[in-house]
């Protein structure tokens, strides 16, 4: 596969051609991903439960970040890198340069940080200094005990409204890319269209870009039994994880996955 950047991406979403992301941790995982033509691997601070077994995101450390983009770098091949600023990693200025440069010089190729149009002169300050940012909104977990549990978000009309503004306004400031996670399908399509920059989707139907998973959801794994609705058990059927992970990008370049019953309403 070759290199995929930003500038893949964004020819991607000019084509029409969707974008493929799934969580990865490790060297192996990271290999095997590449095989399967997957284009952006993310490093993501859910490691804490998945990997960690905590309750939530929130314990989960800058160190802990570095630690494991290092070792998806070491095993991928051509994929784009994205890693998560954890919990309290950029709530100020100095936390933000500080957090992003280790993981940057870990291996990650773009940041991603969770909130709305309040982190504009974050991305700002991170973009002007070499840093590309992707902006998780919706449902963001290290917002779990502010939001009240794991909901839908921007189901009322000043949500939506609200949501849509915030995505222009991080465009404006210099986002990369964006993440929409557990939104209405219908307002998902509709931020997709406002806005140039790629946006992937979890949980927020396929008229997005892209899509993305937990590697261990995709794979049927998981601590406690249970899945969200918006994952798809690739292993159901399937021989090798490599399979899984096959079938998932051509799903998701087929735009059969995710099908109407893995997104949310308004």
């Amino acid at each position: 596969m070759p290199d995929i950047t930003l500038t893949t991406l964004q020819s991607l979403k000019q084509k029409g051609e969707k974008i493929t992301m799934l969580t990865c941790y490790d060297a192996t995982f990271a290999h095997t991903c590449c095989e399967a033509g997957v284009e952006v691997l993310l490093v993501g601070d859910s490691l804490g439960m998945v990997l960690q077994g905590h309750d939530s995101t929130l314990p989960v450390t800058n160190g802990d970040m570095a630690y494991h983009v290092a070792a998806v770098k070491r095993g991928n091949n051509g994929a784009m890198i994205l890693a998560d600023l954890p919990f309290m990693s950029y709530a100020t200025t100095e936390q933000a340069l500080s957090s992003s440069a280790q993981l940057m010089q870990a291996g990650a190729h773009m940041l991603k940080i969770e909130g709305a149009a309040w982190l504009a002169d974050t991305v700002r300050l991170l973009n002007e200094r070499g840093v590309p940012v992707c902006v998780h909104m919706g449902l963001t977990p290290q917002a779990v005990n502010v939001l009240g549990g794991y909901k839908v978000q921007g189901r009322n009309e000043n949500q939506a409204r609200q949501m849509r503004a915030d995505a222009i306004a991080l465009e404006q400031a210099g986002a990369a890319m964006l993440l929409l996670e557990c939104v209405p399908s219908e307002l998902a399509a509709e931020i997709t269209q406002a806005v140039k920059i790629p946006v992937i989707g979890i949980g927020a139907g396929n008229a997005t870009d892209g899509q993305v998973l937990v590697l261990h959801d995709m794979l049927g794994l998981s601590l406690s039994g249970r899945s969200p609705k918006f994952v798809k058990n690739f292993m159901a059927g399937k021989d090798s994880i490599q399979a899984a992970l096959s079938a998932y990008v051509e799903e998701v370049k087929a735009v059969t996955f995710p099908g109407a019953e893995h997104g949310f309403s308004a």
